[in-house]
């Protein structure tokens, strides 16, 4: 093959000739689909926080730097600026401005270097959901004191859901409850279970409206707990019509779950303890009251009689005083 035919089967499929913005596009689409979501970590240089909210600055390391942007809508603006040299890691999408063809990453988390991954999107979706008004204690519900009907989200075979119904049923043996099972662990879990409170939420013809909805598992790592941190649950506990408890993990354990619901309960025992009125406490005190209520019928009963006795007395003392006056008034003997 001769330098002639090189060259022109060269040009033949090169042929297409790209304007520059279409050019930029297809770099752009190839980056964000080879990339997408990446952790980077570097030394933060030429850091500016922009009069609209915007915060642009530069990410490097000895080699290299790529340019860096937060939208204002992504991350609340930094109580103090961050500071040249800081070393951070940073969480966000590989894209192309293409207005000036250049390569950025729009960032969604940005913490210290060294602070756990999960921590981080946890504090970050915890700061977004907070501005948003998702956590707001004016919008919390209380919860029933006499519930009759609850409905249940956690596993099918842990044992948060057997701890909660032994409790349920010592303590409100006329409590109707309804179970909807669902994963609490793994991929895909907190897609069902912000399934599973939406449908138990609606009520429909196979059971009445609920008065509350418990959301619950035990204890684990923040790895383990990790579903009820997940912006889907968080959604589905703010839309919920009927009010929400989250029972998730022990004590210590604190979930995005938790912020959102209307209450949130140490442990899925506890939850049981605080959500229901305990019969036996019920009893005495019904008891109690009974035993009020007789007394103070018997104290009107006994108050009655003395004035139902004083008042024959005031009558008789008034018809004997007439009887005296008839008699000193009517002559004897006439007729």
């Amino acid at each position: 093959m001769t330098r002639m035919q090189l060259t022109t089967d060269f040009f033949q499929q090169t042929s297409k000739i790209f304007t520059v913005s279409e050019l930029t596009r297809s770099i752009r689409g190839t980056l964000e689909t080879k990339f997408g979501a990446v952790w980077v970590h570097g030394e933060i240089s030429n850091y500016k926080l922009h009069p609209s909210g915007h915060q642009y600055f530069t990410l490097k390391d000895q080699r290299a730097q790529i340019s860096c942007v937060i939208w204002r809508d992504t991350m609340l603006p930094p109580r103090q600026p961050l500071l040249d040299g800081a070393q951070v890691q940073v969480y966000g999408t590989v894209t192309v401005f293409e207005t000036r063809g250049q390569y950025q990453l729009n960032v969604q988390i940005l913490q210290p270097r060294g602070v756990g991954v999960l921590q981080a999107k946890f504090e970050a979706l915890k700061r977004k959901l907070e501005a948003e008004g998702l956590f707001a204690p004016e919008r919390k519900r209380p919860s029933p004191k006499f519930p009759r009907r609850i409905g249940i989200v956690t596993s099918a075979s842990g044992a948060a859901i057997r701890d909660i119904l032994n409790v349920l049923r010592r303590r409100a043996p006329w409590l109707q409850i309804l179970i909807n099972p669902v994963r609490v662990q793994g991929t895909g879990a907190a897609q069902e279970i912000a399934v599973a409170i939406r449908e138990l939420a609606t009520p429909n013809e196979r059971w009445q409206p609920l008065d509350l909805i418990v959301v619950t598992r035990g204890g684990g790592s923040i790895e383990d707990l990790w579903e009820f941190n997940e912006e889907i649950v968080a959604r589905a506990i703010f839309h919920s019509a009927v009010p929400i408890v989250s029972a998730v993990g022990h004590e210590i354990d604190f979930t995005i779950c938790d912020f959102v619901a209307d209450l949130r309960v140490p442990t899925p025992s506890a939850a049981a303890e605080l959500i229901v009125p305990d019969i036996i406490d019920l009893q005495r005190r019904i008891d109690g009251c009974a035993r009020a209520l007789g007394r103070q019928l018997l104290n009107r009963v006994r108050d009655a009689q003395q004035r139902l006795d004083h008042a024959r007395e005031i009558l008789q003392r008034s018809l004997a005083h007439k009887l005296d006056s008839y008699k000193r008034t009517v002559p004897c003997g006439s007729s």
